[in-house]
């Protein structure tokens, strides 16, 4: 498991780094281009798409896990809006919870 939390410590870092250089020079106005180029259908667009639906599949996964309690649904919108600077803060947070059990991470109650 510590290669695991090790690639996820990694991409909250990398994130969060890039995040910050990308905020101090456009801003924070990341929506009307993020749809603006998917609405331009062209290669852009096309990876915006296929990001945003792993970002909705994410969002269903963290409220399916929570059983679609209310909690879980607002976490399930934090995923969405988060993206990998959220899912690789609640892994390592489900990680360390679960003692390293995998299936308790994946299916929290169910498990």
């Amino acid at each position: 498991m510590a290669p695991f939390r090790l690639f996820l410590l990694t991409c909250l870092v990398v994130i969060v780094g890039y995040t910050s250089v990308t905020i101090a020079h456009h801003g924070w106005n990341l929506l009307p281009i993020f749809f603006g180029d998917m609405a331009a259908m062209g290669w852009p667009g096309q990876f915006n798409l296929d990001f945003f639906c792993f970002l909705l599949l994410s969002g269903l996964w963290v409220s399916w896990r929570g059983g679609f309690k209310p909690a879980a649904i607002a976490l399930g919108v934090v995923a969405v809006f988060g993206g990998m600077l959220f899912l690789s803060i609640y892994l390592l947070v489900l990680l360390s919870r679960s003692g390293g059990d995998i299936r308790r991470v994946l299916l929290g109650e169910r498990a």
